[in-house]
């Protein structure tokens, strides 16, 4: 596989941030919030995570795939396509929209 572009599977991830603490170089931020499930009658209320923003700044990534390594739930994987380039570095600050999560 190309070591490309990186991509985010939304319905796997959890927003355990595991990805966000391991990367060397600190390019991946996520937020989420707790709601409460609704289980079946007679079962206990839960909450789970719910991811609300994720970005990955480019121009600090080094490509090197321990997000993609570390990933639980596999919500990370390689995208062929490099990323291309950009005229500010703010532009290579990429969310959910072009790392193909979709948005919310």
């Amino acid at each position: 596989m190309i070591h490309g572009s990186i991509a985010l599977i939304e319905d796997a991830c959890t927003s355990c941030m595991i990805c966000a603490r391991e990367c060397p170089t600190w390019c991946i931020t996520l937020t989420s919030h707790m709601e409460q499930m609704v289980p079946a009658p007679g079962a206990r209320p839960r909450t789970h995570n719910v991811l609300d923003t994720f970005t990955i700044d480019w121009a600090l990534c080094m490509y090197c795939g321990v997000c993609i390594e570390q990933c639980p739930t596999d919500a990370l994987e390689w995208a062929g396509a490099h990323v291309a380039p950009a005229s500010s570095l703010a532009e290579l600050a990429h969310g959910r929209e072009q790392l193909g999560g979709g948005g919310a």
